[in-house]
């Protein structure tokens, strides 16, 4: 490249701009072949281009050859080096095209020469050579030429490399083997003439043909065992047949392929061509293979071509059975059987004219074969659970759809019956089958949106249900945007052409249809349907119909619940559509109501309104300056959000933001270049430049003073996604890992501009020491933000006093025994190498070595020191444990290798060699050894061979005897570990953990990256490193060593399997038959555990196998299991001592629930549900323990996974046909089970017999999770019905009560009528009572099935009624006629399902019955009875007249029926407005004094929760200033009073009792208003508002103050009943507002948001009431509201000074400084913060507006004036001692060590930032008074903040500012 340059550079007869631009031409190629990262690369490239098309044809050709050769070659040469870059290769033949117009020769010369090297060298070609050919085949046009020519040479050489390859496993399943055949597939795609003509020869070139035609048909048939060169060798084989010239041939050459199938030889002629096809077994892939090739390649003639007889052809008699076959056979292959039957479609459609020539007829006539195979096909594999079949079966079901139709145009079919009666089958599917909604799109355009709905009227409402389920929510978007986009097809043709209907008419017409379901899912009170549809509904919505807004917003109430959210929504969606901003409209009420929007308490409003503010169509659009202030004002308010997606999300808008700024920036600064002459322009321009480019600067400068530590991580998490948005977007750093969102190109002129000003100063050393002081987070996140900030956009390297303080401290870090700090100083390290810049060697890395050689890098030194200090730490480990556990930590050392060696660009080949690479691999080993001697007790047994399985007795007693406890007597041990114990076991298993990542990451990285002709790792070290992997995971039970420890097994056996070296790949296989041959060995030991390894190296192993290939490992593995877990127990088996067969089905268990397998393992999920279900038999404990976890494990895999708190649920599920299609082998066998178990049930007397059948009720679970609702059309189901019916009669409640769950998903709905007609008649008479049990069960059936079938309408009216009656006839189920509670409770709630279609005499006597149970006297106690009474209580109360008699009555029932009732009361919310609420009330404030002195402890709990329930005003007291009716007044209630308060005071009770009391309490206090007691009610809010109490007495506190806090302090309240003493209401006052604002500042978000419905109803108050409900304001803007507050109503009084400055930090520096200097590590871990939300700085910054605003006050009051002046006197002292000793810790210009441990102290940073805001009160205060002059000058006091808090930020200790 130099050579090159210089040349044309030293030429003087090359034109000076030529020589110009050829010099950065060459510079531009010199950056693209040293850059490593492909996209810069080709951006490099890019740029190499532009500049050489600037040389004109002209110019190149004054070019002589001399100059013209050495840029052909350099070209060549870059192309050759990028052979597997295709878009890098392109580029490169552009230009060598380019330059070929000017010499072509010249060109074709060169090119040649490097071809010919090729095919005429001596040696087998090399993977190299053939990607290099391919290359020049397919990227480059000039080679492509040239290989025409050299076509036989070329085929001549792969056929002789064939031979080679076939013979050794490890060629033919590498990808030497895939190459070989896809440089065939190129030769044959691209010169088919040149093949052609080789075909017709009889000579050597067309034996080359015909040598590798046989060998690709060896490869199809299984020679190779890699499935992507199996399915390529298919398609080259076709591709071949496809270059036969004779049309006949090469059908006929298709149609003898077709016998791949054939188990006996035969042969195969290809045009001149013959070849012998030998089957090697039956596995699918090669029909698959073969009909992919045939549909991809063939042409229409051939797929058309008929067989011996007419009317066939091969696309429909041959490749359809096969493909058809394919489908339903359950091939590990399933997403490429599917792809070819979307290939065979298409094809089909394609040659759908030239069929119909052929056969005559319709291809999907109504009584054709192959339209119900297909449908059926598709129909069973709609619900596959294979990654992309479900796709595959869409876009073959639209195909069908398509081919159909144009069979009905073709032969004037006007019927169209297919439409009708798919539309019927997919309107009969339940909502939750996700299968439902694809088809139904596709069918959408044939048969319109009215008939659609008119057949499936319920579709709206099922929209909904999907969009509140995450899995169903995109296929119900999709529809709903295809159902619009039809009906406005539909409407527009349905008009005039000449007059098109107006958008307002259109939009109109949709409202008529979807406005009310639009607006109720906008609306709605469920976050996910709220969600999907303002995402995906409204969208699409507005895009469609543009005019949709009007209606839409005139509909919303921002006053009413989540219409606020849905006004905001529908602006911005419109807004990011159609532009325009919602200040260009004018309206004060948008304006208004997006304000309220932006300072809403929902995260979801406040996103919605930010979106409105940021988006816009084009983002040249600038903000106007009310967005710029808005945003200013709302991203300070939102910085501590605890969601994580609103962090997300405000880091999008604010970077649209953003980037709408930069842009509009820099097109008025080329507008600016062009109007230079029009200065008022000008100045408007400058205007609005510095307003973006001041916004871009404040943002930059925001996030700065809240990274110190003490932020909450929220905060910093916040702040760094807002600094990272901004220096993404404005600087011209390039990220070469982003396809978009690159800066622009003239991004640099922006950027000057801003700094020209003083702006934009991203880089400073201020921002970099404070970003440097994040590397030290507690949190990983920070840590790792920060430091790629640093990497990515700071300068390349540190100033030399912060890299040598940084190197110190990392080195501290690293030898700490805790893990976080010990990853710090990892973290630091890998900074400090990335920023060592262009350094060879680096000074503070020097002065620590001995050894420093001139040819070493740094990155050589670096890991050589490392090295080096690892094997210190393992020494002094071998002496002496505890020390090193202690103070010479070997986990951090490994962490720093392996970020520093694997992470850093560029260092691993730096640094790898043979010795490197071998002194690691024994400092591993030996370490490893070491630690495992230390968990096992014995050194010396843990380094020989020997399979030492310590158990978890043996590894605590080893631990304990290495710190000198193991003389410790048994009955002093103690429960909790001691700090010594979890030292030395911390210090073994981290170190265990990060020696397997680290070693797995580094051999797989070596492997992949080394040339062949080196060798840093020879078999014997490979075979090492797996002894050091098998040590760790046999020999280690701790699960954090393991779990770590696999992640980089599986790395390694991945890269020696992935290897082209046999002996590379024997080493997994031979672990993993040694794994398998220790499971089979009975053991003394356990080591199939869930915490224990051998399950996991199995996993290991056969995760690692490639994903492409048939995974014979995995095969084998779980064939050996099953054979094991099958084999019979010995006659003599131990219970204590680990079986073989129970480690094989632990072990399949983890091979189920390992992740890295994916859906491999499916295949064999019937053997092993069977084996699990068999083995729940076992007389062995831990056989049925392992096989229910196996069952477990494989529900999960076979049915999806459930996310959380879905248990049971079966809308994630798989429907039972679609279930026994993909698992047929289970139908048998689950049924055998059934009827096994049910026919045991009958005894001689009908009596059911208890017999346990172990394996009943997995069988059921499994069943009732399937998806109900879904008819059977091939009636496979109807043999489960009558198992399932005999299962009711079962003696075990729980399989009554889930094989009704079962009968329901089991049954069709077509048939649940019927089986409720059955059930129903076979309800016993009086005088038949029957089984209980059977009775029991038939009434959860009849329950099951009425819950879900009357939630269809297929229900008809008649055969309901004749349900109904007969339920009404057994009316004596419910009597004591009828003995047992639970049929009684069983059949009241068929009763209550059926209660609105039940008669009106019916429902009195059954109402007259259940009050005669519910007081008639219980004499014995009976199971179900305390369940049956709550059932009564529910079904009577359901009408307000029977719950008031209850009521009524209340205090004369007995004890357990008076807790039915008030769990009833306590169960159901939102009781105000409720008529039966006064009943309640009444009730429950008579009888309160009794139940405070109640015995029962759940009772005085639900009881006060009743009582809350009913008194809460409305469904949230601060929605409304009603109140419900005044307690009376009474001695009474005042004890009631004072035992809550005594119970509070004395805390007797749990916390969930006394948040109960508390809100009770307050409750009461607000209505009764009994003023004395206030003091004490305060008080207790102060002792339970403190962060160390119990999360719900907090929680108690928040609703304490909404219940009575809001309503005491309301001026209408007030003067109700007015405090008596004016110093009395300002203390309460003052004492609630210092409550809120501790509770705003609380760990739990729903205490601040409830503290924020405190502050939100006092400014709704203090408003006069006008709105009709109360704006919950967000927590941010609550508290300067009471801040604001407290100035306004207590400014004069006492305690608001105390107020004020108890929420500041406590502001002694000295102290601190003390403190931090003299901190070490005491112990393992970091004790964490009471309230880590709690900020003391950001708490200063929000005081001091509100402290300098009292200080305004000093003269206003003599009062005032005296306690300012006291305070100021107290406290000036210390305050200037503080600052001078702030001052004096300044660093001199440069980072010290002592300076970094302030700058990570988050007490320094708190204290300083109270020092600071106290002394800026006291400044004011001096400013202010003349008396208070004499403590100290106010100018020297200004001058010293000034000073601490400039220097101090100047230093990387950024503080909030101060207004002085």
């Amino acid at each position: 490249m130099d050579a090159v340059l210089d040349f044309v550079v030293n030429e003087d007869t090359i034109p000076v701009d030529v020589s110009t631009t050829l010099k950065h031409f060459i510079n531009k190629l010199d950056e693209c072949s040293r850059n490593s990262i492909k996209r810069c690369k080709e951006r490099s490239l890019d740029e190499a281009s532009q500049l050489l098309r600037k040389i004109s044809e002209k110019q190149l050709q004054c070019l002589e050859e001399k100059h013209l050769l050495p840029l052909i070659r350099l070209l060549v040469a870059m192309q050759i080096q990028m052979f597997n870059m295709s878009i890098a290769s392109r580029k490169l033949d552009q230009m060598l095209q380019q330059l070929a117009k000017v010499n072509r020769l010249l060109v074709f010369q060169e090119i040649k020469q490097h071809l010919c090297s090729i095919v005429e060298k001596d040696q087998a070609l090399s993977i190299r050579d053939l990607q290099i050919a391919c290359m020049f085949l397919e990227d480059s046009s000039i080679g492509r030429e040239l290989w025409r020519e050299a076509c036989p040479s070329l085929l001549n050489k792969v056929a002789a490399l064939f031979p080679v390859i076939l013979e050794q496993e490890g060629l033919r399943n590498g990808p030497l083997c895939y190459q070989a055949v896809k440089v065939c597939l190129q030769v044959f795609q691209l010169l088919p003439g040149e093949v052609a003509s080789l075909m017709l020869q009889k000579d050597q070139e067309s034996l080359a043909v015909q040598t590798i035609l046989q060998f690709l048909l060896d490869i199809i048939l299984g020679q190779c065992s890699n499935r992507d060169t199996r399915l390529l060798a298919g398609t080259t084989v076709a591709m071949l047949i496809n270059t036969v010239p004779e049309t006949a041939e090469g059908g006929a050459a298709a149609w003898s392929l077709l016998h791949i199938s054939q188990s006996e030889p035969w042969p195969l002629c290809v045009g001149g061509l013959q070849a012998q096809c030998i089957a090697r077994g039956q596995d699918g892939v090669d029909r698959l293979a073969v009909c992919r090739g045939l549909l991809t390649c063939c042409t229409r003639d051939i797929l058309v071509c008929p067989a011996d007889t007419a009317k066939t052809c091969l696309l429909l008699d041959g490749l359809f059975p096969v493909v058809s076959a394919l489908c339903e056979e359950k091939l590990d292959c399933h997403y490429y059987v599917f792809e070819v039957l979307t290939m065979w479609l298409k094809r089909v459609k394609e040659c759908q004219a030239k069929v119909w020539e052929v056969t005559g007829a319709p291809l999907l006539a109504d009584d054709s074969s192959l339209r119900q195979e297909l449908i059926q096909v598709i129909w069973n594999n709609a619900e596959s659970p294979v990654e992309g079949v479900s796709e595959f079966v869409r876009s073959a079901f639209c195909l069908l759809l398509e081919i159909y139709d144009m069979d009905c145009k073709h032969f004037g079919d006007t019927q169209k019956n297919l439409h009708i009666s798919l539309l019927w089958r997919i309107t009969k599917l339940p909502w939750e089958a996700k299968a439902k909604y694809a088809p139904l799109c596709s069918l959408l355009p044939y048969v319109g949106t009215d008939k659609v709905l008119e057949q499936y009227p319920e579709l709206p409402n099922h929209l909904l249900r999907c969009l509140s389920t995450n899995h169903l929510s995109p296929c119900a978007s999709e529809l709903y945007r295809c159902l619009i986009q039809q009906q406005r097809q539909e409407l527009c043709e349905a008009v005039n052409q000449d007059a098109l209907p107006l958008e307002s008419d259109l939009a109109s017409q949709w409202a008529k249809r979807w406005w009310p379901t639009l607006l109720e899912a906008l609306t709605s009170d469920v976050t996910l349907l709220q969600t999907n549809s303002s995402n995906y509904l409204l969208p699409c919505t507005l895009r469609v119909f543009p005019s949709a807004m009007e209606p839409l917003l005139a509909t919303l109430d921002p006053a009413k619940s989540g219409h606020l959210h849905a006004w905001a929504c529908v602006m911005s969606a419109h807004r990011a559509a159609y532009g325009g901003s919602p200040w260009a409209l004018g309206s004060v009420s948008a304006l208004e109501t997006l304000r309220l929007a932006l300072g809403c308490v929902d995260d979801k409003v406040r996103l919605a309104a930010l979106n409105l503010l940021c988006c816009s169509p084009k983002t040249k659009e600038a903000p106007g300056p009310e967005e710029l202030s808005t945003m200013r004002t709302f991203i300070p308010q939102n910085l501590n959000s605890e969601s994580s997606p609103f962090r997300q999300h405000l880091q999008a808008g604010v970077k649209r933001f953003l980037v709408r700024i930069r842009d509009s920036c820099l097109a008025r600064l080329r507008g600016r270049k062009g109007k230079r002459d029009d200065t008022s322009l000008t100045e408007e321009m400058e205007m609005a430049l510095h307003q973006g480019v001041g916004f871009v600067d404040w943002l930059s400068q925001l996030p700065l003073s809240y990274l110190a530590p003490g932020h909450s991580y929220q905060r910093k998490k916040t702040v760094l996604l807002l600094l990272s948005a901004v220096l993404e977007t404005c600087t011209d750093t390039w990220s070469p890992e982003k396809k978009k969102g690159q800066p622009p190109i003239n991004m640099a002129s922006l950027f000057d501009w801003a700094r020209q000003r003083g702006l934009w100063d991203f880089f400073s050393r201020s921002k970099q020491l404070v970003l440097i002081g994040c590397l030290e987070d507690s949190t990983n996140e920070i840590r790792e933000l920060s430091a790629g900030l640093l990497l990515r956009f700071f300068p390349a390297s540190f100033s030399e006093d912060i890299t040598a303080v940084l190197f110190g401290r990392a080195e501290q870090l690293l030898c700490s025994p805790r893990v976080p700090e010990a990853q710090i100083g990892a973290l630091i390290i890998k900074v400090l190498l990335q920023k060592s810049g262009g350094q060879s060697h680096v000074p503070w890395l020097d002065s620590r070595i001995n050894y420093v050689s001139s040819g070493d890098s740094k990155a050589y030194t670096l890991v050589g020191y490392l090295l080096k200090k690892l094997q210190q730490h393992y020494l002094t480990a071998t002496d002496d444990v505890m020390l090193a556990a202690k103070t010479k930590s070997i986990h951090g050392i490994l962490t720093a290798l392996e970020r520093c060696i694997l992470e850093v660009p560029r260092t691993l080949s730096d640094v790898i060699d043979y010795r490197v690479t071998i002194d690691i691999l024994v400092l591993l080993e030996k370490i490893s050894l070491l630690l495992l001697g230390v968990l096992y007790g014995d050194l010396e047994a843990c380094a020989d061979d020997r399979d030492l399985l310590p158990s978890f007795c043996d590894m605590g007693n080893a631990i304990t005897s290495l710190i000198g406890q193991g003389a410790q007597e048994e009955g002093d041990e103690g429960v909790l570990l001691s700090q010594e114990h979890s030292l030395v076991l911390t210090f073994c298993w981290v170190s265990l953990k990060e020696i397997g990542i680290f070693l797995g990451s580094l051999v797989e990285r070596i492997l992949s990256e080394a040339k062949p002709t080196e060798s840093y790792l020879t078999l014997e070290d490979l075979k090492r490193a797996s002894k050091v992997f098998k040590n760790i995971l046999l020999k280690c039970r701790h699960w954090g060593a393991v779990e770590g420890c696999c992640v980089g097994f599986t790395r390694f056996c991945a890269s020696l399997l992935s290897s082209s070296d046999p002996e590379h790949r024997d080493i997994p296989s031979h672990m993993l038959k040694q794994g398998l041959e220790m499971l089979r060995s009975p053991r003394s030991t356990s080591v199939t555990r869930r915490a224990a390894g051998l399950p996991m190296l199995i996993l290991c192993v056969v995760s690692a196998e490639e994903a492409s290939k048939t995974r014979p490992l995995l095969a084998h593995s779980i064939h050996t299991l099953l054979d094991t877990a099958w084999a019979p127990l010995p006659h003599d088996w131990d219970q204590t001592l680990d079986l073989p067969q129970v480690c094989a089905v632990h072990t399949l268990q983890a091979l189920v629930r390992g992740s890295g397998l994916g859906m491999a393992v499916l295949q064999f999920a019937p053997a092993m549900t069977i084996l699990s279900l068999t083995l729940l038999s076992s007389p062995c404990w831990a056989m049925r323990n392992a096989a229910l976890q196996l069952y477990s494990a494989l529900c999960s895999r076979m049915l999806g996974q459930r996310s959380g708190g879905e248990e049971g649920s079966t809308q994630h599920g798989m429907s039972p046909s679609a279930f026994f299609a993909h698992y047929p082998a289970l139908q048998p066998f689950l049924l055998g089970e059934l009827r096994k178990a049910a026919g045991d049930l009958q005894g001689p007397s009908g009596q059911a017999w208890l017999r346990l059948h172990p394996s009943l009720y997995p069988v059921l679970t499994l069943l009732a999770k399937l998806q109900r609702g879904v008819q059977d059309h091939t009636g496979t189901l109807s043999d489960f019905l009558n198992p399932l019916l005999q299962l009711a009669a079962s003696p075990i409640y729980s399989v009554r009560v889930v094989t009704s769950k079962a009968l329901v998903a089991m049954t069709p709905p077509s048939q649940y009528m019927s089986t409720l007609l059955r059930l129903t008649e076979e309800l016993p008479e009086p005088h038949h009572p029957g089984c209980h049990n059977r009775l029991h069960g038939q009434l959860l059936q009849i329950t099951a099935l009425l819950d879900t079938g009357l939630c269809t309408d297929s229900s008809p009216p008649d055969a309901l009624c004749e349900v109904v009656g007969r339920v009404e006839s057994r009316l004596w189920l419910v009597t004591g006629a009828q003995c047992c509670p639970l049929v009684c409770g069983a059949y009241l709630g068929v009763a209550g399902l059926l209660r609105a279609r039940c008669s009106q005499g019916f429902l009195h006597q059954l109402i007259g019955l259940l009050l005669s149970e519910l007081h008639s006297p219980n004499h014995r106690l009976q199971v179900g009875v305390a369940s049956f009474h709550q059932n009564a209580i529910h079904f009577l109360c359901a009408e307000p007249r029977w719950a008031c008699q209850l009521w009524g009555s209340f205090s004369t029932e007995n004890s357990d029926l008076r807790l039915s009732l008030v769990s009833w009361a306590a169960e159901r919310h939102r009781w105000s407005g409720i008529g039966i609420q006064k009943e309640l009330l009444t009730a429950l404030q008579a009888n309160l004094k009794e139940a405070l002195l109640a015995q029962s402890v759940e009772y005085r709990r639900t009881y006060l929760s009743a009582l809350v329930e009913v008194m809460t005003p409305v469904s949230d007291p601060t929605l409304s200033p009603e109140l419900v009716p005044s307690l009376p007044e009474g001695s009474a209630m005042l004890e009631c009073l004072e035992l809550l308060l005594g119970a509070l005071e004395g805390c007797r009770g749990g916390p969930e009792f006394l948040s109960q009391a508390l809100c009770a309490a307050s409750l009461l206090l607000s209505q009764s208003f009994q003023i004395s007691l206030l003091p004490r009610w305060c008080s207790l809010l102060e002792v339970h508002r403190a962060p160390e109490a119990p999360q719900s007495l907090r929680m108690a506190c928040a609703w304490a103050l909404c219940l009575a806090g809001a309503p005491l302090l309301t001026p209408k309240l007030r003067e109700r009943s007015p405090l008596p003493v004016f110093s009395t209401r300002l203390d309460i006052l003052n004492r609630l507002i210092n409550t809120g604002l501790y509770l705003l500042q609380d760990e739990n978000q729903q205490v601040r948001m409830k503290a924020a419905d405190f502050a939100s109803t006092l400014c709704h108050a203090r408003k006069g009431g006008e709105e009709k409900s109360v704006y919950l304001m967000q927590v941010n803007q609550a508290l300067p509201f009471l801040l604001e507050l407290l100035l306004e109503e207590c400014w004069d009084s006492p305690g608001t000074l105390e107020v004020l400055l108890s929420h500041l930090p406590q502001s002694d520096v000295s102290f601190v400084v003390k403190e931090a200097r003299d901190s070490g590590c005491t112990s393992l871990y970091e004790q964490d913060e009471v309230n880590v939300f709690a900020e003391p700085s950001v708490m200063s910054a929000c005081m001091l507006p509100y402290l300098l605003q009292l200080a305004e006050k000093y003269k206003v009051s003599s009062v005032m004036e005296e306690r300012l002046g006291v305070w100021a006197r107290e406290n000036v002292t210390d305050l200037l001692e503080n600052l001078r000793i702030c001052k004096d810790l300044y660093p001199d210009g440069t980072l010290d060590l002592a300076w970094l441990t302030f700058l990570m102290d988050s007490g320094f940073h708190g204290a300083v930032c109270g020092l600071l805001v106290r002394a800026t009160f006291l400044l004011r205060l001096l400013e202010i008074s003349d008396d208070l002059r004499a403590l100290g000058d106010p100018k020297n006091l200004r001058r010293d903040i000034q000073e601490v808090h400039s220097v101090l930020g100047q230093n990387g200790c950024q503080l909030p500012s101060l207004q002085l």
